[in-house]
């Protein structure tokens, strides 16, 4: 008869955050998206060094801390633009970019065409009543 021997579960992703700090991480981030957040605040609230947690976060979700905070601002301004009236600079700001040539700059580099191309492709049509 064969010997049964019992295995401890493997973590996902070893190297990288428990889903827990996970979760605080990236709800932090989502919850203070157009404020400057520090990578030091960040793991802090996770219990973690500076260092330790960038690697974490970066084995955990394949992006660095800055690359993952940038694309959900980009995200979250793609939805502004297409979804509202709001002006090209107060997006900027709502979505932490310091001013709107930087935003346009990395807008422009993350989807090819700039801000206002893109609003203008994707803006969704206002229907007067």
């Amino acid at each position: 008869m064969a010997r049964l021997e019992y295995c401890a579960p493997r973590a996902p992703n070893p190297g990288g955050l428990c889903p827990r700090r996970e979760r605080i991480a990236k709800q932090l981030i989502l919850a203070r998206l157009g404020e400057s957040l520090a990578i030091a605040d960040l793991a802090q609230a996770c219990a973690l060094s500076r260092s330790h947690f960038s690697r974490a976060f970066k084995c955990t979700t394949g992006l660095s801390p800055q690359e993952w905070i940038r694309r959900q601002r980009i995200q979250r301004a793609k939805e502004l633009i297409s979804e509202s009236s709001l002006s090209l600079t107060q997006i900027s700001l709502e979505c932490g970019f310091c001013d709107q040539a930087h935003f346009s700059h990395i807008f422009t580099r993350s989807e090819g065409v700039n801000p206002m191309t893109w609003r203008n492709h994707h803006s969704r049509p206002v229907i007067a009543a």
